[in-house]
């Protein structure tokens, strides 16, 4: 389910530190994360949705979020911009 909104959203935001900074901004909806990712990596993104409540959701694979953003690199966090 998530895979297709991260495929069907025009405008995402590809790793934690982009997606923090635009947390910050004000213009994420939601973030997905990748649930095989390090913990190190998602932690800063993870506690930013929390602070601004902002939606977060879990994926299994980070190769299989990457491929849903259209990069051929694997992707620990995605924010979707509302």
């Amino acid at each position: 389910m998530s895979y297709e909104k991260v495929e069907q959203a025009k405008i995402t935001i590809i790793g934690t530190k982009q997606t923090v900074k635009a947390i910050y901004t004000g213009i994420v909806t939601e973030v997905i994360v990748a649930q095989d990712a390090e913990e190190r990596i998602i932690v800063p993104a993870l506690e930013a949705a929390k602070l601004h409540d902002i939606l977060v959701t879990y994926v299994d694979s980070k190769k299989k979020l990457g491929e849903a953003c259209g990069i051929q690199v694997s992707a620990a966090v995605v924010a979707i911009t509302g």
